[in-house]
């Protein structure tokens, strides 16, 4: 058996330095001029980091071994699912501020990139933390726990940007313009630099993404506590994110019990949390869930909330489609014969 190869600041370097080419090309090449992204292209898009992501696995199990591949492949299921929530806010945001589709896939470029940034500082305090302080994983596992209900139970269809500090402050410290200007952040207005609301819009991605962030960052720390494990799922994760909203974004339908199934993950991981002896003595009360029966179970959860959703409005168009066919006519609307058109039985005779 081969010895397993260390995680050195040169891996860090190197895989940083490769995201940062991959992001060059899409904005440079890819998607240098501003268009709107359709369903064919945002899938093979998809299906391309996905596939990258798991020769990303393959390519761990000779360096790393089987079970850090297996933590990366769950951490990365856990971390795109939950982003599946962030798409259909996205969307909402992106219809209250009516922002043209053409905009929309640099709006997300940048967002994404300010994201990595954030998760990165994120994980790298919360790998810190839960060193010196173990305990923290049940306090994360409580929150999760927390979470998950709450994400059942309370609604937030509705996007407030009123409510947004980010935005308060922003509108506070600088003019903003009242119309778009093309793909720009900014612009001149009355000859000074003011913001567009596409940087509202940014603004706005940027901090839904931090309030997620908050949910699913804890929740990959329930997998493994491995620092470049749990950055390379979550950076794999975000880099779909844009090409996943225009596969989504017109298909909510399809997922209306995608928060439930959700809510559910959280609850399940927060609970494997709190039970997990965490490389501690077992105590009566603990059990410790493998990474692959964690990886099966939230796969399952998904799929199911899934295809629930699906059947569900599979039922509803066709119930929609047999009413249309069943509804009676209106004779007003459809005219009704009258007595010549009969053939003039009703026709009075004419006097001889």
């Amino acid at each position: 058996m081969f010895a397993l190869t260390a995680i050195t600041p040169w891996h860090w370097v190197g895989f940083i330095v490769c995201v940062m080419v991959f992001l060059a090309l899409d904005l440079g090449v890819f998607h240098r001029r501003a268009h709107v992204v359709k369903f064919q292209e945002a899938l093979a898009w998809t299906a391309l980091w996905v596939a990258l992501s798991f020769l990303f696995a393959g390519a761990l199990v000779p360096l790393r071994g089987k079970q850090e591949a297996i933590e990366f492949v769950t951490g990365y299921i856990i971390e795109l699912s939950l982003s599946m929530d962030n798409v259909f806010v996205i969307a909402l945001i992106f219809a209250y501020f009516r922002v043209p589709s053409q905009y929309q896939h640099r709006v997300l470029f940048w967002g994404i990139l300010g994201a990595l940034f954030m998760r990165g500082v994120m994980i790298a305090l919360g790998a810190a933390l839960i060193q010196r302080y173990d305990w923290l994983l049940y306090v994360f596992g409580a929150f999760l726990v927390y979470t998950g209900i709450k994400m059942l139970v309370v609604s937030d269809d509705e996007v407030h940007p009123e409510n947004n500090p980010v935005i308060r402050a922003a509108r506070k410290l600088f003019p903003v313009s009242a119309d778009f200007d093309g793909h720009k952040f900014t612009t001149l207005l009355r000859g000074k630099w003011a913001l567009t609301p596409l940087a509202l819009v940014l603004l706005m991605v940027e901090t839904t993404d931090l309030i997620f962030a908050l949910d699913s960052i804890p929740a990959i720390f329930a997998v493994t506590k491995r620092p470049f494990i749990i950055f390379t799922s979550n950076v794999f994760a975000i880099l779909g994110l844009r090409s996943l909203y225009f596969v989504l974004a017109g298909m909510i339908e399809y997922f209306r019990y995608l928060k439930v199934g959700l809510s559910v993950v959280l609850a399940f991981i927060g609970v494997k949390m709190l039970l997990d002896p965490h490389d501690q003595e077992e105590k009566w009360f603990q059990v410790d869930i493998s990474t692959s029966v964690s990886l099966l179970t939230v796969g399952a959860i998904i799929l199911t909330s899934i295809a629930m959703s699906a059947t569900t409005a599979h039922r509803e168009k066709k119930a929609v489609g047999y009413n249309k066919e069943a509804k009676p006519k209106d004779p007003e609307k459809e005219g009704t014969p009258n007595a010549e058109e009969k053939g003039g039985l009703d026709k009075p005779d004419k006097p001889g």
